[in-house]
């Protein structure tokens, strides 16, 4: 896009989400879950994401509108890289509702949180996406996103992070 032009990515209306927000919150989390297949993984319920995202400040989120709408959301943290010894952005999940896809509303909250990147000093903007999601992974590549395939993502959870831990508690 040439410096001075304007899409609809410009024009979108966002607002950060505020404590009442938390049923919403999860209901796009479950739906996103449901696109993906991995319904059956969500465990988050209302009181857990209080307490991460506005008592413990673990995550934030913000909202897509259209007409005061809210149609798409993104939740985001702080990481940290040692190399550029400063703060990035994980986006952990970004979800556009099917009926609002194709108008500019991904892009324009991906741009959001670039500014939010910018806005706070951080070095990157990063995220992890699914193998199989082709149209993701082309909607990237398209805004200027490049593959990390040099990393393999590791994990640690449930059991084998409770043995890892040492807790007796198992």
């Amino acid at each position: 896009m040439g410096k001075g032009a304007t899409d609809m990515a410009d024009e979108v209306a966002f607002r950060p989400a505020v404590r009442a927000d938390v049923p919403l919150i999860l209901a796009f989390i479950r739906e996103l879950a449901e696109y993906e297949g991995m319904l059956d993984e969500v465990v988050a319920d209302e009181e857990t994401l209080e307490t991460w995202v506005f008592d413990r400040h673990g995550a934030e989120v913000i909202f897509a509108l259209d007409a005061g709408v809210e149609v798409g959301f993104a939740l985001f943290f702080h990481n940290f890289s040692t190399f550029l010894g400063r703060s990035g952005v994980y986006l952990e999940d970004l979800y556009v509702k099917p009926e609002w896809r194709g108008k500019g509303f991904g892009k324009a909250m991906l741009r959001r949180l670039a500014q939010i990147a910018l806005e706070r000093g951080c070095g990157r903007l990063e995220w992890w996406c699914l193998d199989w999601n082709r149209p993701s992974i082309e909607f990237y590549l398209s805004m200027g996103a490049e593959p990390m395939s040099d990393w393999t993502v590791y994990r640690v959870a449930g059991d084998a992070l409770r043995e890892l831990a040492g807790d007796p508690a198992q």
